[in-house]
């Protein structure tokens, strides 16, 4: 059950980033899921928090959502050269 719920809190995560960069109809399903999950790992790091797997509160969620739009803005920056 642990992968499956990593998996909606990646899509949302992903989604959500998306959104905020305005890259949302660039990426697809499976982009939003990577996206989310990374950018869980790196907002952990960043804010060095964990982000446990059985619970998701409001601190997992910023957490994650600022490392996805960390990762978002790093891979517009590499490939456009600038960030929206």
């Amino acid at each position: 059950m642990g992968i499956i719920l990593w998996l909606l809190f990646g899509a949302l995560i992903g989604w959500l980033a998306s959104l905020i960069m305005k890259t949302d109809g660039q990426q697809g399903a499976l982009l939003n899921i990577v996206v989310g999950i990374v950018g869980a790992m790196i907002g952990g790091f960043l804010f060095r928090r964990d982000v446990p797997a059985d619970f998701f509160d409001i601190g997992s969620i910023l957490t994650a959502l600022v490392g996805a739009v960390v990762l978002l803005g790093i891979y517009n920056l590499a490939t456009r050269g600038r960030v929206r």
